[in-house]
């Protein structure tokens, strides 16, 4: 499910993405008893990234083994796409499962075996110039469009991806055999993707979408400050089809004009928000790239430090939340956190906006306070702790739903989406461990494509 409703155009934030016709969301109370108020807090962790991880392990689609873009308990797919995956999302679930693998919640052999066969799977699978498009059909690897002109490919989720089988590549590279053999198919996949065909003709900048009927009409620039950074450094760090330092800093950065002074709740945001300036954009704007890109203590010619920023901008999400002014009920340092997901609309139907305080309908994410644990970790341990001790309603089979609330009697969807709980497991396990930062910052490509964009590391030695 596409995020950039922010980047494209501030009409498009409400705009409700493919879910035509959502029945009214079932309310089925009591399915998962509440946890006991006395469980730790390494406990409460446990529990809810191998919830998320089942996701990915239990409910993957059954031949590609990828994360589907949606998993209803309900069964009730209104677009007919239970066999459709996401490719950024599946990204995210590879990390997830790396973090299922560390944690020993699942055998390593039979992690092996299953990521092998995905990565033979997305081999074979439709691709653009050698990136994926947004959604794939599962059972056959052919392109299912997104939209019209959204049927080639899509740089930003095959980013999203990538950094996750560029994870992969590293824990097993060492390893036995089929561990090596893994590896390199891992990197194989991560060598075919033409990154600055995306340039336009070596424009500089980078594109979103590029379709082989349509080319680029769909004509998306991607340009800071959003959730699309880590695009840039793999963009930069590939040793096959590399962009110049030039296309970052002209293109990103809006030639270095995305800085900004606004502060929020006495916070500096530090950098325009793409149609956020006041509060920020939506959470996972500071999730989706730092998934394997370590912001702590990480720098480039006009960012200090870009741990400063996502912290900041958590902490005003919450503070918004905390401050309550449209006066939600259960809004309060329990219960916060408003990224893109699925929503409550007006007539109680299950649809799609990206909340954040600018955006604000009375409907807490979860995925936002839980994937933010590096930047928050007391006020999403606050979280963590209410939503499983205190709200079982709101916890399924794959961790906790993808839209809650409180306000409206305590109304959930009993559904959820692949780019919201792929988040989950993985951002915890970098608070817990910095593991996947590590594997990912540790890359050779990626530590010089980061020293070629003028970035610097304290934590990783880059300069």
């Amino acid at each position: 499910m596409k995020r950039n409703v922010l980047s494209m155009a501030i009409t498009s934030l409400f705009f409700v993405y493919s879910c035509k016709n959502a029945p009214v969301a079932k309310q089925e109370t009591g399915k998962t008893e509440a946890v006991k108020s006395n469980i730790t807090d390494e406990q409460l962790m446990n529990r809810v990234q191998k919830d998320a991880l089942k996701y990915f392990w239990d409910y993957a689609e059954p031949n590609s083994l990828l994360g589907r873009e949606r998993y209803h308990e309900d069964n009730i797919y209104p677009d007919n796409d239970k066999h459709v995956i996401t490719t950024g999302g599946s990204g995210f679930g590879l990390a997830t499962i790396l973090v299922g693998v560390e944690r020993g919640f699942v055998p390593r052999k039979e992690a092996v075996k299953r990521l092998t066969h995905i990565m033979g799977f997305l081999a074979k699978a439709d691709r653009h110039k050698g990136a994926w498009s947004h959604w794939i059909n599962g059972e056959t690897g052919k392109t299912v469009p997104f939209g019209k002109k959204d049927n080639g490919g899509d740089l930003v989720e095959t980013a999203f991806l990538t950094s996750g089988i560029l994870m992969v590549r590293e824990y097993f590279k060492n390893g036995n055999a089929e561990e090596k053999a893994l590896a390199a198919k891992c990197d194989e996949l991560w060598k075919g993707i033409q990154w600055n065909w995306y340039t336009k003709g070596g424009q500089k900048v980078l594109y979103w979408h590029w379709s082989p009927d349509y080319q680029w009409e769909m004509n998306f620039p991607l340009e800071g400050y959003n959730e699309c950074l880590i695009t840039y450094i793999l963009a930069a760090s590939s040793p096959t089809y590399s962009i110049d330092a030039e296309t970052y800093y002209k293109g990103w950065t809006r030639n270095g004009t995305y800085l900004t002074d606004k502060t929020k709740y006495g916070l500096p945001l530090y950098v325009k928000h793409n149609y956020a300036e006041e509060y920020g954009g939506p959470l996972f704007w500071a999730q989706y790239s730092y998934i394997g890109l370590d912001p702590t203590g990480l720098s480039d010619k006009l960012v200090k430090n870009y741990f400063d920023i996502n912290k900041n901008q958590t902490l005003i999400d919450y503070q918004y939340c905390v401050e309550n002014p449209k006066q939600w009920k259960g809004y309060g340092p329990n219960y916060w956190g408003l990224t893109a997901g699925y929503t409550r609309n007006e007539d109680g139907t299950t649809g799609y906006t990206a909340h954040m305080p600018g955006n604000d309908n009375g409907v807490i994410t979860p995925t936002a306070a839980l994937s933010s644990f590096p930047y928050t970790p007391k006020e999403s341990m606050a979280f963590l702790r209410f939503i499983y001790t205190q709200k079982p309603e709101f916890i399924g089979s794959a961790g906790p739903y993808d839209a809650t609330s409180i306000n409206y009697n305590n109304w959930f969807t009993p559904r959820y989406l692949a780019i919201d709980q792929g988040t989950i497991a993985p951002m915890i396990e970098n608070y817990r461990s910095g593991f996947l930062w590590k594997l990912f910052m540790n890359a050779p490509e990626i530590q010089q494509g980061l020293k070629k964009l003028s970035f610097q590391s304290t934590k990783y030695g880059i300069k």
